[in-house]
C-alpha cells in the first residue's frame, strides 16, 4: 500500500509538469512577449525550452557554469545559495558540456525535487489529515497560482522537497536525516535558516512528551538528537558562510549583497501590505488600471495576504511549528517593504496547503482548486511571456 501511495504521487506530480510544460508552449507561442528575452536556453529562441528559464534562472546557470563572481561594493551572485546551481551543474554535465546542459540540468533537477516534494508533502500530511485530505494538500500545493516556479529553473522545488522531509523526519524522531535534509534548506535559500525555530520547538515539545511519561534517560535522548538535527541544519548556511569568508573576508558579505540587489528586511512587515489593501479597497479599478508593476504587486500582495491571515488558524489546527514556521517565513520578505517574491515565498509555505486540505467541505475545497488553477494559468502564462512576476 505504501509503495502504491507514492507511486500514484509521483505519477500526478510528473504528469502535472508535463501538462504544464504544454500550456507554457501554448502560451509562448499564442501570447507576445512582454519584453525582449533576457537570454536562451540554446543558441537561439525555443518556445518550449526558454519557458522554463527567465529571469534569476540565468544567474543560476553563470554559477553552475563559472561559479561564484564577486564585486566588491556591488551586486554580484553570491546573493544566490549554492545547492541549486550545485547540482544543477553536475546533472547538467551528464548531458553534455554545453552552456545550455546546465539549464536542462537545472530542469530535471527541479522537476525530481517537485516529486519528491509532492510525496514528502503527502507523507507529511497523513500525520494530521487522512489519506483522501492528504492527497487534497499535494494538489493544491501543485496548482497553487505561484507553484509554476516549482516546473522552472528556480530553487522553490528543491527547497520545498528539502523543508517538508526535514519537518517530517523530526516529527517522526528521526532528527539526523531531518538535519541532512534541512542542511539541503539552508543551502538552497536564505529563508531556510527561518525553519530553525520551528525544528527547536519540535524537539522541545517532543522532549516534555519523553519526560512526562517518566522515561528521563529517552527524554535526554531525544532531546540530544533533536539539538543535533537542528545545528546540522544550521550547517548549511554555516558552510556557505564559511566559504563567502573565504573569498570575500566577511563570511556575511552575502547579506550585504543581498540588500544591493534591493533587499532590506528588518522594516515593519505589514507596512507593504497595509498599501495595497488601502489602494484595492479605495480605488481598485484605477489602481490596477495605473501599469506599471500594480498587476503583479497584486498577485504578490495578495497572496502574501491570505497566508498572513491563515496564521492564526493554522496554529490551532496544526499545532505551534506550523504557525511559527509560516509567521517567520513570511516576515523576511514583507518586512522588506516590497512585492516582489511574495508569491513565490509563500508556494513553499506547506502547512498553508495542509490546513486548506482538512476543510471538510467538498464544495470548498472545489471552489479553492478553481480559484488556483485559473490563478496557476495566468500567473504561469505571465512569466512565460517575460512579465515581471518574478
Amino acid at each position: 500500500m505504501v509503495r502504491r501511495e507514492w507511486i500514484r504521487i509521483a505519477a500526478f506530480a510528473i504528469a502535472f509538469r508535463l501538462f504544464s510544460a504544454g500550456l507554457a508552449l501554448v502560451s509562448n507561442v499564442v501570447f507576445p512577449d512582454a519584453q525582449r528575452e533576457q537570454f536562451t536556453v540554446f543558441n537561439s529562441p525555443s518556445p518550449f525550452w526558454d519557458a522554463f528559464a527567465r529571469y534569476d534562472s540565468g544567474w543560476y546557470q553563470q554559477i553552475a557554469r563559472s561559479g561564484y563572481q564577486y564585486t566588491p561594493g556591488g551586486r554580484s551572485t553570491i546573493a544566490f545559495f549554492p545547492a541549486y546551481p550545485f547540482l544543477m551543474r553536475h546533472v547538467g554535465r551528464l548531458f553534455g558540456p554545453r552552456p545550455s546542459d546546465l539549464y536542462i540540468g537545472g530542469l530535471v533537477v527541479s522537476w525530481l525535487a517537485f516529486v519528491l516534494a509532492m510525496i514528502g508533502l503527502y507523507y507529511l500530511a497523513r500525520l494530521d489529515l487522512t489519506r483522501g485530505r492528504a492527497e487534497r494538500a499535494v494538489v493544491l500545493a501543485a496548482v497553487f497560482p505561484f507553484a509554476f516556479f516549482f516546473g522552472a529553473v528556480y530553487t522553490e522545488a528543491l527547497f520545498l522537497a528539502a523543508v517538508v522531509w526535514c519537518v517530517y523526519a523530526f516529527r517522526t524522531d528521526r532528527f539526523l536525516l531531518g538535519g541532512l535534509a534541512g542542511a539541503v534548506a539552508t543551502a538552497t535559500r536564505v529563508n531556510g535558516v527561518l525553519i530553525l525555530p520551528a525544528l527547536a520547538w519540535i524537539g522541545w515539545q517532543r522532549y516534555r512528551q519523553i519526560a512526562e511519561g517518566g522515561d528521563g534517560d529517552r527524554a535526554r535522548r531525544s532531546a540530544l538528537g533533536a539539538a543535533a538535527g537542528v545545528l546540522l541544519t544550521a550547517a548549511g548556511i554555516g558552510a556557505y558562510s564559511f566559504y563567502i569568508w573565504r573569498l570575500t573576508g566577511s563570511p556575511f558579505e552575502w547579506v550585504a549583497t543581498i540588500e544591493r540587489w534591493g533587499y532590506h528586511p528588518g522594516g515593519v512587515p505589514w507596512l507593504a501590505l497595509a498599501s495595497l489593501a488601502g489602494e484595492l479597497l479605495s480605488r481598485p479599478y484605477a489602481y490596477l488600471a495605473s501599469g506599471g508593476m500594480a498587476p503583479y504587486d497584486t498577485l504578490n500582495g495578495l497572496a502574501g495576504l491570505a497566508f498572513v491571515v491563515a496564521i492564526p488558524f493554522v496554529w490551532v489546527k496544526l499545532g505551534a511549528t506550523y504557525g511559527i514556521f509560516m509567521a517567520a517565513s513570511l516576515w523576511l520578505p514583507l518586512s522588506s517593504g516590497t512585492y516582489e517574491g511574495i508569491g513565490r515565498y509563500c508556494a513553499v509555505l506547506f502547512p498553508f496547503f495542509v490546513w486548506l486540505a482538512g476543510f471538510r467541505s467538498r464544495t470548498a475545497f472545489t471552489l479553492i482548486l478553481v480559484v488556483f488553477a485559473t490563478l496557476y494559468t495566468l500567473c504561469l502564462s505571465l512569466f512565460t511571456n517575460i512579465h515581471p512576476i518574478f
